[in-house]
């Protein structure tokens, strides 16, 4: 089978919602766990229009709230494939919401989610390779290579077997708390 490539204009998908009273929390702004389910839409919209598979969420590596969301502004979610596996992908995404009184925009979210492809039986299945056309696509891509070693090494390091909790005594002494072992 012969390899394909897309390039991230492809993908590139975004959603506008005007947010209402019912998508709010008890303090008044738009609930996170709204805006999470947005967005794992948008991911999903984002990496099936890539691989042409349907595809699952496999992480979320980063979630920033930056700034609240309140009910009556028109959010928008952006979305682009930054980075691609055999048969996952990472699909960053940006929201920001527009004040419809001031015409005011403020970039309120940014996330990662790594999605993988699915074939029609359910297994892993291969998504089309990445064509960068920018530098910031590049970015984007080194980026994500980044994230996903340091998610690598973390998970070596904390999930060892040779783990001593006494290498880290000193690293926690300047932290708010108390260990009673």
């Amino acid at each position: 089978m012969e390899k394909t490539f897309k390039t991230v204009a492809s993908s590139r998908t975004s959603i506008a919602e005007l947010m209402q009273p019912s998508h709010s929390n008890f303090g008044g702004k738009i609930h996170g766990g709204y805006m999470l389910n947005l967005m794992d839409q948008i991911a999903f919209a984002c990496a099936a229009k890539h691989s042409k598979h349907y595809c699952v969420t496999a992480s979320v590596d980063t979630v920033n709230f930056l700034q609240p969301i309140e009910i009556g502004e028109i959010v928008t979610l952006k979305a682009s494939i930054n980075y691609v596996g055999n048969t996952s992908m990472v699909v960053g995404i940006r929201v920001e919401a527009e004040n419809i009184k001031t015409g005011m925009i403020k970039h309120c979210n940014s996330s990662y989610f790594t999605m993988v492809a699915k074939d029609d039986s359910g297994k892993s299945a291969q998504v089309p390779g990445l064509i960068l056309n920018s530098e910031e696509e590049v970015k984007r891509f080194l980026k994500a290579i980044k994230r996903n070693k340091t998610k690598r090494n973390r998970h070596i390091e904390f999930n060892s077997q040779d783990f001593v909790l006494e290498n880290y005594m000193n690293e926690l002494a300047d932290y708010n708390i108390k260990i009673d072992l």
